[in-house]
C-alpha cells in the first residue's frame, strides 16, 4: 500500500467521524431549538468584527452566545465578549479549522436551552474548513472588499459549502476601486442562487439586512422543525 493511499484512508476515516459526531450535535442543537450560525473566511476578512456587532444587536431580542476559534491567541473571545454575550475561545494549535469533536468539548458547561442563537466562528482559512461539518444550520462565508472580486473563483470549495455569502468592509469599497458587480458574478459563476448580504461592521450600513436574514433562516428552521415532529407523532406506532 502505498503512502499516499493510507493518507486518504486516514484523511477519509476522520472525515467520518467528524460528520458522525456532527450529525449528533445538530441533533442536540435542533432538541434544544438553539439555532448554529458558523462564520468562514479568508484571515482579516473582518468576521470578529462583524460577529461583534451581530452578537451586540441580536442579544437586545435573543439569548445568544458564541463559540471563536484561533491557532494561537485569546484575543478575539476578548474582543466578542465586548457584547457581553457568552463567549468561549477554542485555541487549535498546528490545526486549520475547527472540527466537530472540538465544538463538543467547547459546549460543556453551557446549557443550550438557553440559548436562541450560537455563532461559531472558524480560524480564518478558506481550504480546510469546507470539509468539516460542524452541525450548524447555516454556514456563512465571508470575503472582505480588500480581497479582489475573484476570491470565489480561487477558493470555489468554500463557497459550495456555504448558505451564504457576506461581501464585507464595504465602507471601504470606493478607497479599492472594488467591483461589486464583478464580485457577485464570481460568487453566482460557482454557486448560482446563492444569497449575497453586504455589510460594514464599521459604519454598520447592510447589518440591518444580515439580521433579518438570520433571524429569517431561524423561523423556516423552527417550522421545519415544528413540521417533522408534527408528523413523526401523526405516523403509525
Amino acid at each position: 500500500m502505498s503512502t499516499q493511499t493510507r493518507i486518504i484512508e486516514v484523511r477519509q476515516n476522520v472525515l467520518k467521524q467528524n460528520d458522525i459526531l456532527a450529525r449528533a450535535l445538530r441533533q442536540r442543537f435542533h432538541e434544544a431549538g438553539v439555532f448554529v450560525v458558523s462564520m468562514v473566511s479568508s484571515p482579516g476578512a473582518g468576521k470578529t468584527a462583524l460577529l461583534e456587532r451581530t452578537l451586540t444587536l441580536l442579544r437586545q431580542q435573543f439569548r445568544v452566545a458564541a463559540l471563536v476559534g484561533d491557532l494561537a491567541t485569546e484575543n478575539d473571545a476578548a474582543r466578542l465578549a465586548r457584547s457581553q454575550a457568552p463567549v468561549k475561545q477554542i485555541l487549535t494549535g498546528t490545526v486549520c479549522h475547527l472540527e466537530a469533536a472540538m465544538v463538543q468539548n467547547a459546549l460543556e458547561g453551557w446549557k443550550l436551552d438557553d440559548l436562541d442563537f450560537l455563532f461559531i466562528e472558524n480560524v480564518g482559512n478558506l481550504v480546510c474548513p469546507s470539509s468539516y461539518d460542524l452541525g450548524e444550520d447555516l454556514r456563512l462565508v465571508l470575503m472582505s472588499v480588500t480581497e479582489g472580486e475573484d476570491k470565489p473563483l480561487k477558493y470555489p470549495t468554500i463557497f459550495n459549502s456555504a448558505d451564504a455569502a457576506v461581501i464585507t468592509k464595504i465602507d471601504l469599497a470606493s478607497a479599492v476601486d472594488f467591483d461589486a458587480t464583478a464580485a457577485k458574478r464570481s460568487i453566482q459563476a460557482v454557486r448560482p442562487g446563492m444569497t449575497i448580504l453586504e455589510v460594514s461592521a464599521k459604519s454598520g450600513d447592510g447589518t440591518e439586512a444580515l439580521l433579518d436574514f438570520l433571524q429569517s433562516r431561524r423561523t423556516d428552521a423552527s417550522a421545519m422543525e415544528a413540521s417533522r415532529d408534527a408528523s413523526a407523532f401523526a405516523a403509525p406506532h
